[in-house]
């Protein structure tokens, strides 16, 4: 399908969603897009629903161009989009494919041999009255042509490096590409990355007229920055009067939101005027914040001027952030949540199978529960730059052998079975096993690197280790250690707590690991601290070994699971610095030549760049029996509470 693709002259999105239907198998039924009509009938208007957010995950961010420390679910899926609709909309019933009633844009038209797409924008406009134009678009690329450094979405010889010219007129947008590209990943991950940002946020201080500032209305051309690359890493610096207009613009309305680029580790010290602040008012969504407390409670009420496709039937949402899941199951048996989750440890009957579920939790006789799988793997990073222990953590992580015996030490079968009583699947490799999907290989399907306690121990001890088991392995053999005589197999992991069975499957690895004399030092963080301190870094402060959010990564706004974004040398998103000129040349060949997403899978699944973990459902969702619209439940974990709607 590449290859034919790749021959035609002008590729719409028609063929892009043929591709899309054969590549990703959908399961469970259709859109609650595709057929809201079948529900208009039996639609209740009015009511509050209640929507539980994941245990110690709290929105922290509202702008919708962020750095990794913010890039997560709970600010983008469930936050964000309900109030600034992306460029395109991914998720199709239980499908993460191109959704266009839901997306701005329509059909993206590639020509020139796919060296050049244009699209054009549906009739959506902001809340302040201002339509959205494809002068917005520009201005998104204009900030991210100035700042992509600080866009978590952003690697490098993508967008934008990878575009000649961006230019919009009227409704009409068409960029310019330097080369040939695959037209499939360049939509889902190049195009699904835009959100159209409005005038009303062209500005550098309170209180200044929309469009005060120069970014938003200049064109792209006259956006100028001069890059350099050094051993210190890669600087942009803005060289024309519209490039530092845009620089100053991403400042103010970073710190807006409680991000100083200047300072980026000082506290967000925004999130009390989420709600208040006019800036965030400007809405093209569904929905707008009415309230926000720091502590993650965030209530919505529909935008009147949303014309989009489906104006709410709700009167209110609410999110509601809860500290554990053992707090948020008491509330949901107090009947104080309509749409929460079921903790594991709750879980009182197998799952049939990983999709579906088995009987529900008895205190629970008033929700049907379904499980919610992302378009995702689930892995925790390596620090291949951590100077902790002597300054030898990083090297010991680039041993391909210590990698290996370390994933050897990981019995997924047993956690999904024991642990997640039959709720998740095996992670192998960076492309999803859920949903069903052609791109996924037999060979990472079949576990590459089985549970064999013994093997990792001769593993080890064959590249120069004495290996004691129970207690701390020591480097006896400098040569084929790879690291000086005396070093020790000692770490620390730090992890986020959503559940009681998070502690013991950490708990479980650990024990697993002290086989091979793999000393593991665990710590538990909130979700926001375990995000904040996984960055890419380097030097003698660089002392973080392992991360564990609990979640892996949801292929999104990278819907394409090519791995640039993860995987890619320098990329936004990297954060432990896996760096590999092979890897990077079959990324690179699977975006823009020939190489096949399989052949790249493949051999990264052998690198091991990453701890595979167990893909749990992200959550047994809840859902009370006479709210309807929510499932099926979207791959990406967006919500769309504009379809819920309580029965009469």
């Amino acid at each position: 399908m590449e290859r034919a693709r790749k021959r035609r002259a002008a590729v719409t999105t028609t063929a892009i969603a043929t591709v899309s239907m054969l590549g990703l198998a959908a399961y469970g039924g259709v859109s609650s897009a595709a057929t809201p009509s079948a529900r208009i009938a039996k639609a209740k208007s009015g009511g509050t629903a209640y929507f539980a957010e994941g245990a110690g995950a709290t929105p922290n961010y509202i702008f919708p161009f962020m750095p990794i420390q913010f890039f997560s679910v709970t600010n983008i899926s469930q936050f964000q989009y309900l109030m600034y609709r992306p460029l395109y909309w991914f998720g199709k019933g239980t499908s993460p494919a191109l959704n266009l009633g839901l997306s701005i844009g329509s059909s993206p038209v590639y020509s020139h041999g796919n060296t050049e797409v244009t699209f054009s924008l549906k009739n959506y406009k902001w809340s302040d009255g201002e339509k959205v134009t494809a002068q917005d678009v520009v201005f998104w690329m204009n900030m991210l042509k100035v700042d992509k450094l600080s866009w978590a979405g952003y690697a490098a010889g993508t967008i934008p490096d990878d575009l000649a010219s961006v230019t919009g007129s009227g409704n009409s947008v068409t960029f310019k590409l330097k080369g040939a590209v695959n037209p499939y990943w360049f939509t889902y991950n190049e195009l699904g990355q835009i959100t159209p940002l409005p005038m009303a946020w062209d500005v550098t201080a309170k209180g200044q007229k929309p469009g005060a500032a120069a970014c938003a209305t200049a064109s792209y051309a006259s956006v100028v920055v001069h890059q350099t690359t050094s051993k210190k890493g890669t600087t942009v610096t803005p060289a024309s009067p519209a490039a530092k207009s845009c620089a100053a613009v991403f400042t103010y309305l970073s710190r807006q939101s409680g991000y100083d680029p200047t300072n980026p580790k000082a506290p967000n010290n925004s999130l009390s005027g989420y709600a208040t602040n006019p800036l965030w008012q400007v809405v093209d969504g569904p929905w707008h914040l009415t309230s926000f407390n720091p502590n993650g409670y965030a209530a919505f009420a529909p935008n009147k001027s949303y014309t989009g496709p489906q104006k709410p039937y709700l009167a209110h949402f609410v999110e509601l952030p809860y500290t554990s899941a053992a707090s948020e199951f008491d509330a949901l048996v107090g009947g104080k949540i309509t749409v929460g989750y079921l903790p594991y440890e709750d879980v009182t009957a197998q799952a049939k199978n990983p999709i579906t579920p088995g009987q529900n939790n008895p205190r629970l006789s008033n929700f049907n529960v379904s499980p919610w799988y992302p378009w995702g793997i689930n892995y925790f990073p390596y620090n291949f730059n951590s100077t902790s222990n002597n300054g030898q953590t990083g090297k010991i992580f680039r041993q391909l052998y210590f990698r290996q015996a370390m994933q050897m030490l990981v019995d997924q079968p047993l956690y999904i079975n024991k642990l997640f009583k039959g709720y998740a699947v095996a992670t192998n490799g960076p492309v999803p096993v859920l949903p069903p999907n052609n791109f996924v290989t037999t060979y990472v399907k079949g576990t590459p690197y089985p549970y064999n306690p013994s093997k990792a121990i001769k593993l080890l001890k064959s590249h120069g280790w004495d290996v004691k088991p129970g207690g701390v392995s020591t480097c006896g053999v400098a040569a084929k250690c790879g690291v000086p005589k005396g070093t020790k197999l000692d770490f620390n992991l730090q992890y986020s707590v959503p559940n009681a069975v998070q502690t013991q499957e950490m708990q479980a690895e650990q024990a697993s690991w002290e086989q091979a004399g793999i000393k593991m030092n665990l710590s538990i963080a909130t979700f926001d601290t375990v995000i904040g301190t996984a960055l890419p870094c380097s030097g003698s402060s660089c002392t973080w070994d392992f991360e564990n959010w609990a979640g892996g990564w949801t292929y999104s706004p990278d819907y394409y699971p090519t791995g640039e974004v993860l995987f890619q040398t320098g990329a936004g998103s990297n954060v432990g610095s896996y760096s590999n000129p092979y890897n990077d040349k079959l990324i690179k060949g699977t975006n823009f030549g020939n190489t096949t997403i399989q052949t790249w899978q493949n051999y990264l699944a052998k690198q091991l760049p990453v701890v595979w973990q167990p893909e749990e459902a992200y959550q047994l969702t809840e859902v009370q029996k006479n709210l309807k619209g929510v499932t099926p439940q979207n791959p990406l974990m967006t919500i769309t509470p504009e379809y819920w709607h309580y029965t009469k």
